[in-house]
This record gives structure tokens, sequence and C-alpha cells, in this order.
């Protein structure tokens, strides 16, 4: 029996009968879906060729009565324009890159990430973008250095305002540590460490984020040695080595009320 073409029988594990359209370009075998009916395979196949053929069409011009995904969409539309086929919704620019989301959301990134975002698929959870890698998802974020309990507006924030831009240039982060906030006293930064003991507690102020996060991590193994059940997250400083950072370590003196374990509630489980 002769199929239409761009369309190849299949069939779905429960045995039921299906169709899959594809589209050679540029000697590339690029798979536009699997439909239940062979016209719709077909349908998909030639909004592909007309998709190729018209440089016009944009994301914004999809819509919900396509019969090809908007991840194909995109995908095709930047092997249309730039060449070059990604298994994700890329789409090249000179000097950046476009992630197309959804047809009115769209995120950017750097060009030097794209090896990233090229073998990444993003999904979204509230406002929250997270990357799948290894049947595992993580936040966003964390490829850029910021931790899950930050919040934007305190612990970083995009310099133009819109979070969707990624690039590096309009990421700031001011606060990379759990326990450390910048602060300015007297028109100059400091970095404050701070640890929660039924209520904030200051542990000190110090002129480095480093010796700030240090500062936190000695009051957290205090805490821990004295019978406090809380978990404190530990900050990682792999910039520097164990011999700096036992040396900042030592240097630190801890507030007097960690001086004794009766200054501390051990009782109480936080």
């Amino acid at each position: 029996m002769k199929h239409l073409s761009g369309v190849y029988p299949t069939a779905r594990k429960n045995g039921q009968p299906s169709y899959r359209a594809s589209i050679t370009i540029q000697r590339k075998h690029i798979s536009l879906g699997s439909y239940a009916k062979e016209e719709q395979a077909r349908a998909a196949y030639l909004e592909a060729k007309t998709l190729l053929a018209s440089p016009q069409i944009q994301p914004e011009d999809y819509n919900s009565s396509s019969m090809l995904s908007f991840e194909k969409w995109v995908i095709l539309m930047n092997v249309r324009d730039n060449g070059v086929y990604f298994r994700t919704p890329l789409y090249l620019k000179k000097e950046y890159v476009l992630y197309y989301y959804s047809p009115s959301l769209c995120l950017t990134f750097d060009l030097k990430d794209l090896p990233f975002y090229s073998s990444h698929k993003l999904t979204k959870r509230g406002s929250s973008f997270f990357a799948s890698e290894g049947g595992k998802q993580f936040p966003l974020l964390s490829h850029y250095g910021i931790r899950s309990y930050a919040r934007e507006g305190r612990d970083y924030f995009f310099v133009n305002g819109d979070s969707h831009d990624l690039r590096y240039d309009n990421i700031s982060i001011v606060n990379r540590y759990y326990g450390v906030q910048k602060e300015y006293r007297k028109g100059m930064p400091v970095y404050t460490a701070r640890i929660q003991i039924r209520g904030s507690i200051i542990i000190g102020r110090y002129s480095s984020e480093e010796e700030a996060a240090i500062a936190y991590n000695k009051a957290a193994s205090y805490l821990k040695e004295h019978g406090v059940a809380k978990t404190y997250p530990k900050n990682v400083l792999p910039e520097l080595d164990e011999i700096d950072y036992a040396r900042i370590y030592h240097l630190i003196q801890l507030p007097k009320r960690f001086s004794k374990p009766f200054a501390i509630d051990t009782s109480h489980h936080l």
C-alpha cells in the first residue's frame, strides 16, 4: 500500500496503528511527530514544508490549530534561517541565543551557553524554570550559581529588570552563600553572617564574602556539636584550598553567646 510522502506507518506499544511524519532538509532527517491518522501526519509534513519555505513566518505566528508542536516549529525555523539543527527550541542570533518556551515566552542566553541549552530541555513550574538532565530536574538558576534559597531583589537581581534575560552580564548575584548578606556601612560594602537560632543571630561582619561564609559554617558546626537538631546547610568554597580555609576558620571568633553550651537552647528542635 502506497503512503503519502513524508508519512511512515508505525504502531504504538498497544498495537494501535500510528503514522510518523518527518522531513529531510540539508541532508538532515527531522522527525515531526507521531499521529493517529495518516492525514494528520501528512498535514504536519506540508506545514513543515510551508514553514521552511516562508522566512516571513515567525514564532508568534504559531497557533493551537497547528499540527506541529511549537517546539518543532521553532526548531524548523532555526534550520530555515540559520542552517543549524538543535533538539531544543533554540533560535540563533548574532550575539545571543533565544529559547522559545512558548509563543509568548522567550528566554535569552549567551552564545557560550549554546552547548548547555541545546542539550537540556526546560520545564516551568510556577514562575521557576528547571532543566532536565539524567532523568532529574534542577533549578535553572543554579546553572548561574544562584542557590535555591535565594530571593530575587535580595540575593540577586536582573540588571535590566527582565527575569527572562539570562545572559551573564544581566545577572548580578549579591549574596552567594548561606547565611551571608551584602550590606553597606558608611558607603563601604560589608558581608554580614547570620544564623537562625530561634531568630536571626548575627555572627559577625566581614570584609569578604568568603570570611562571612566560613563564619557561618563555623557557627553551624558549633550548633551541631552542642545538640541543636536543625540541619544547617554548609557553604562550599571551591576557590579556597584546604590550608587557606583552615586558616580563616581558625581566626574567626564566634560571638560570646556561642562560647558556652548553655547559651544556646539545644532542647528546641528548630
